[in-house]
């Protein structure tokens, strides 16, 4: 997605050569304009396999999927990092590892919101390592729903997540892929193809 590209190129920082800083405009501060665009290249991209839910964690997953949803007409659950008092006991939980905050959670959905019946999209905005979203997939197994893919915003080409869950079977897509970044700039997948 060459928008979104652009967007990282011009206000992506990177923090060293595993962080890439993009809270100007995808994880604090939200480029409402972006987040359309990347909702609707979602859709397009899913729109043909009868998604029925959309599931993210809080919190920088929220926008992308709420825009997506608003593309698929669908409900957006997001998994919570706390049990809230007004939260029924009834739920489905997971541990996921958190690469920014390098930290676990365990995240957890009301089980009213997903059931057997539904075919679920997961979407967050970073792949690095892949425990947030093999845990999202967790949940939506303990539902008794399918998963019927994975929507990333940015992935880290250069860190194992997006293999292994490749590997497990799921259908993965991501609107920008990096494959290396430091001081000098970031490398796109494919960039080098399409400069030829």
């Amino acid at each position: 997605m060459e928008l979104l590209r652009r967007k990282i190129r011009e206000k992506g920082i990177v923090v060293d050569e595993d962080v890439l800083k993009v809270d100007s405009f995808l994880n604090h501060c939200i480029d409402p304009k972006l987040m359309q665009a990347i909702g609707k290249e979602f859709a397009d991209r899913f729109r043909h396999d009868g998604v029925t839910k959309i599931l993210t964690i809080e919190s920088s997953g929220i926008a992308p999927a709420v825009f997506t949803g608003l593309e698929l007409d669908v409900p957006v659950v997001f998994a919570k990092k706390d049990l809230s008092r007004n939260m029924s006991c009834d739920i489905y939980d997971a541990c996921v590892h958190s690469f920014t905050k390098g930290r676990d959670y365990m995240v957890c959905v009301s089980k009213e919101y997903l059931n057997d019946t539904d075919k679920v999209l997961i979407i967050d905005d970073f792949l690095a390592n892949g425990r947030a979203a093999a845990g999202l997939g967790e949940l939506v197994t303990m539902s008794g729903a399918s998963v019927a893919g994975i929507g990333v915003v940015i992935e880290k080409g250069f860190q194992k997540g997006g293999s292994l869950l490749r590997e497990m079977g799921f259908r993965v897509e991501a609107l920008a892929i990096i494959d290396s970044m430091s001081e000098n700039g970031i490398i796109f997948r494919n960039e080098e193809e399409k400069r030829k």
